[in-house]
């Protein structure tokens, strides 16, 4: 007698006992979508808004038409060389509109022109090297951070670098304005730096990113040395930012993953948000600025607690 052929049903358990096992699953998180970054462009709009009615309230031609550079521009040329070589106002334009003044910020309690002055440029040249320089970071910084962490950073660098120069002015003899926002931007390239050490595990090419990162710092910092230039603001900017990237611009542990992205099956070890040493790295920061803070107010201000300090 001849075998029976094998039916439908016997072939297709044949088929799945041919099949290969399938791998389980492989954990990965979801990778984090960019912020759409606007806080930095309407940051750059607004330095250039404020420089044009800078230069619309200095209206160089109502002083001396025949020494304005570019006269055909109206009341919006240029002061004369001799005054101000980077294309801009007099000084006492910029100081009735918020420069950072030492007699005015200490004696005169006029304190809003440590902010004030973050939004002021000494002209054209000054105004175009700083926005170059606030696209190229800034925009990266806040498409990955997101714009309430920039903007904090931001602002307190600024303050830190306008803390480093009012005391830097304290020192001086002759009155001296100071102005632009290198502070802030300096604070940024300080965040940059704590942001790869912080979070050192989720780099791949590490010492390669850190020494480029390390040589565009030392030549912005370079440039600080050269006349007429507050590098002062920059130091002061630079730590502030620095400090403030340990705590604002912290990320997960390489490794990390979310509870809601595990599969409901999954049972293994779940790695901790953060690893030890950036907690330590954050709270240290942390004093670190409370007491820079307090020692720079203390030194413009007087207070009691900090008034004999050196």
């Amino acid at each position: 007698m001849g075998k029976r052929p094998p039916s439908s049903e016997d072939m297709e358990k044949g088929r799945e006992k041919a099949r290969p096992s399938m791998p389980p699953p492989h954990l990965c998180p979801p990778p984090p979508k960019p912020w759409v970054p606007w806080l930095v462009p309407i940051i750059f709009v607004a330095n250039v808004a404020v420089f044009i009615y800078t230069m619309y309230v200095n209206d160089c031609p109502s002083i001396d038409e025949n020494k304005c550079i570019l006269p055909f521009l109206k009341r919006f040329s240029f002061q004369p060389f001799k005054e101000n070589p980077l294309l801009g106002p007099a000084g006492l334009t910029l100081k009735k509109l918020g420069a950072l003044e030492r007699q005015l910020v200490v004696e005169e309690g006029e304190g809003w022109r440590l902010l004030s002055c973050m939004w002021l440029h000494a002209g054209v040249v000054h105004l175009l090297a700083n926005m170059l320089s606030l696209l190229f970071i800034g925009i990266r910084l806040e498409q990955e951070f997101g714009f309430i962490r920039i903007g904090l950073l931001y602002v307190l660098a600024g303050l830190g670098g306008s803390l480093g120069s009012t005391m830097h002015l304290m020192r001086t003899t002759s009155p001296t304005i100071s102005v632009g926002a290198s502070g802030a931007l300096f604070g940024l390239l300080g965040a940059m730096l704590s942001e790869l050490l912080i979070n050192w595990t989720i780099y791949v090419n590490k010492c390669t990113a850190l020494l480029i990162l390390i040589v565009v710092i030392a030549l912005n910092m370079a440039v600080g040395f050269l006349p007429k230039v507050d590098n002062s603001a920059h130091i002061g900017g630079f730590l502030a930012g620095f400090f403030l990237g340990f705590i604002i611009l912290v990320r997960p542990q390489y490794g990390y993953i979310r509870r809601k992205h595990l599969p409901s099956t999954y049972d293994g070890k779940h790695k901790p948000r953060h690893k030890g040493y950036q907690y330590v790295l954050g709270s240290g920061a942390l004093v670190i600025l409370i007491l820079g803070y307090t020692y720079g107010f203390g030194k413009l201000y007087g207070l009691k607690a900090l008034k004999n300090l050196p």
